[in-house]
């Protein structure tokens, strides 16, 4: 998950406050110690951090708690509010008018995968409907415009580069004629440091040339306060409009980035959540404390479905309703499920759910459903819609063919007998991705 240990010393510290006997004064300074500590652990920078800290104290002890209301909860409500404050309060989105062209520029320092990012951007865009096209201006690093042109090969958005071109304002001003008629054009710049004067300039030129409507630049997570530096550097030769902070997935200094881009007053527009295209999300950081302080994210995992376009015809649901479930429609969820996102990303984002299991249980799960995948492409076709057909000899092929052992092979089928009897007390009751509850006749 996206910074996971600073999520998890967050969650441990509301945790205590919930097990405190009584909710007074000492419980809530030891609340803020231990906030203060998972905050500059995550490299957040100190001055924010006793702001943070010192507005949480002052609020959980002078605030009057509203009726109805436990003081418990109003301190929860309470840490939740400041941390989103800092974090940049409400969300910025990229607009994006239909039927009318924008160019966005995207830059950063090399290595924090602005490309990577390129492409991400122009899959959730091209999701949306809007008519798509990239542009690489990286005459610098050998391969750029192959790796730019392997990422949208991936998801059918054309790429306009020339490799043996030295100009990138010769290739930028010939891409954006290229891609006159599309609603959005993204142009991947060369990798740059606040220190190379050449590429500083090369970049002020381009800017100059093209005149986007908006330079997006693109954040390490992993590099913390850092991102503070690069970010006032960079906005200094081109007025960034906008941040795309990445590698959040792995990285405990991520707390450090966001906060030191919060807080220069550039607004964080997408964060880059994992490697895979789908894996960029909008910055909303109220979502975002959500899910840190283990409350959950219903909004952006219904949102994850709706881009998987995870959808069951209305007939085979009916056949669910009615008991008719095979092997073959347990492994098309399986496959549904991995096209929304890892098992511990989605339970990330449901409430009470976020920290509550262990990471060697999430691990075992998760190996458990590619085993059972596995499995079920060892099966013969009858085997899969017929799995009461499978004896002893039938299990110890398929435990032999998937190179598992008969008693994972037994775990699945027991795991698909419970899943067929819950889709029978599932009737006319509603059901997700399927909307209203189905009748049963």
């Amino acid at each position: 998950m996206v910074l996971d240990s600073l999520g998890s010393s967050l969650n441990d510290a509301l945790r205590k406050v919930f097990r405190a006997p009584v909710m007074d004064e000492k419980t809530v300074k030891e609340l803020v110690r231990d906030i203060q500590r998972a905050l500059l652990q995550a490299d957040v920078n100190v001055k924010l951090v006793l702001e943070v800290s010192k507005q949480i104290e002052e609020r959980a002890l002078k605030e009057k708690v509203p009726p109805g209301v436990s003081r418990r909860e109003h301190v929860v409500k309470v840490v939740y509010e400041e941390i989103t404050r800092f974090l940049g309060e409400k969300p910025v989105p990229l607009k994006i008018e239909p039927g009318k062209r924008k160019v966005l520029m995207m830059v950063g320092i090399q290595g924090s995968g602005k490309t990577t990012a390129t492409g991400k951007l122009a899959k959730y865009f091209q999701k949306r409907g809007l008519k798509t096209g990239l542009v690489c201006t990286d005459t610098y690093r050998p391969g750029a415009y192959n790796q730019l042109e392997q990422l949208a090969a991936r998801v059918n958005i054309p790429v306009y580069g020339e490799p043996k071109e030295k100009n990138p304002v010769k290739i930028a001003l010939r891409g954006l004629k290229q891609f006159k008629d599309y609603e959005l054009v993204i142009i991947d710049t060369a990798g740059r440091h606040k220190e190379e004067a050449g590429l500083i300039k090369e970049m002020k030129q381009l800017e100059k040339a093209i005149k986007p409507d908006e330079a997006i630049l693109v954040i390490d997570g992993t590099i913390g306060q850092q991102a503070a530096l690069q970010a006032k550097a960079l906005h200094e030769a081109t007025p960034i409009g906008s941040i795309i902070v990445s590698k959040l997935d792995g990285s405990a200094r991520g707390g450090g980035a966001l906060s030191a881009v919060a807080a220069i007053g550039a607004p964080i527009k997408f964060i880059s959540t994992g490697e895979k295209l789908e894996d960029i999300e909008p910055f909303v950081p109220s979502r975002f404390v959500g899910r840190l302080l283990g409350m959950g994210d219903l909004q952006s995992l219904v949102e994850k479905v709706r881009d998987a376009e995870v959808k069951v015809p209305e007939k085979k649901a009916r056949a669910f309703m009615s008991g008719k479930f095979t092997l073959t429609d347990m492994y098309e969820q399986f496959e549904s499920m991995k096209k929304v996102g890892p098992l511990r990303h989605i339970l990330k984002m449901i409430p009470g759910m976020s920290y509550n299991i262990p990471d060697d249980q999430m691990n075992m799960a998760e190996d458990a459903l590619k085993k059972w995948r596995v499995i079920i492409q060892s099966m013969t076709p009858k085997e899969r819609e017929k799995p009461k057909i499978l004896s002893s000899s039938r299990v110890r092929r398929v435990a032999h063919g998937s190179g598992t052992t008969e008693k994972e092979v037994k775990q699945l089928l027991t795991q698909y007998n419970q899943m067929k009897k819950m889709m029978k007390t599932f009737r006319r009751k509603k059901m997700p991705f399927f909307g209203k509850g189905l009748p049963t006749a």
